[in-house]
Formats: structure tokens, C-alpha cells, sequence
């Protein structure tokens, strides 16, 4: 697999962790405080400073998809660059402790993003 090709796929499993994580974050504020509609909730998770933990991972995604969209192409440097910054996300190797501890703690209670999460550290492992 090329390194293009792991950032795509890696990309594409980013994106369903981050669906998990933010379905449990929905789930969890909903138990808390009622039933919103999706609009509320995307507000919260611009906005509220607990689900900014989230923003990491939407943040790579944007950043790995406008690097894809380039007219010109992209350098293979670049996607050295965003391989990197998945693996480090994935990894939790970022020098954020709250979002480490919350990352953790949703890992730890579900499972579907705990999953996803494996299956998207064993891809990125094997091209080391």
C-alpha cells in the first residue's frame, strides 16, 4: 500500500472513529440533559468547551481532505506530514492531557469507537 493509499484509507477510518466518539458524546449529553435535535448539538460541539476533544480529530480530517483537493497535487512530504499527525492522534501521543483523558475514558466505555480505533492503529503500524 502506498503511503497515499494508507493516508485515504487511515482517513476514511479517522472519520468513523470520530462518528463514534461523537455519537457517545451525543448520547452521553442527551442522558444528561434531554433530547436535542442535530442542529443543537452541532452547535455544542462547535462551541462547548467539553466536547472540544472532538475537535482534533474534525480538525485532521479537514485538514488531510483540503489537502487531497488541491488543483496542483500535493507533495509526497505532505502526506508524510498528515500520516504522521494520525498516527500521533491515534496514538494519543499529542501533549493535551484533557484530551487524553477523555479520549481514554470514552474508549473504555464504547466499544464500537474502542474498535475503530484498534482497526485504525493496526493499519497505521504496519507501514512504519
Amino acid at each position: 500500500m502506498t503511503n497515499i493509499e494508507l493516508l485515504k484509507a487511515g482517513r476514511d477510518l479517522l472519520l468513523s472513529l470520530h462518528k463514534s466518539l461523537v455519537d457517545y458524546e451525543r448520547w452521553v449529553y442527551e442522558e444528561r440533559h434531554g433530547k436535542i435535535t442535530s442542529g443543537q448539538f452541532l452547535n455544542l460541539l462547535i462551541e462547548d468547551a467539553d466536547l472540544a476533544w472532538l475537535r482534533k480529530f474534525s480538525a485532521l480530517i479537514v485538514d488531510i481532505d483540503e489537502m487531497f483537493a488541491q488543483k496542483d497535487g500535493f507533495a509526497e512530504e505532505a502526506v508524510a506530514v498528515h500520516l504522521s499527525k494520525l498516527r500521533d492522534l491515534s496514538r494519543m501521543n499529542v501533549d493535551d492531557e484533557s484530551f487524553i483523558t477523555r479520549f481514554k475514558q470514552v474508549l473504555q466505555q464504547d466499544l464500537d469507537a474502542a474498535a475503530k480505533q484498534g482497526e485504525l492503529k493496526g493499519l497505521l503500524s504496519g507501514s512504519e
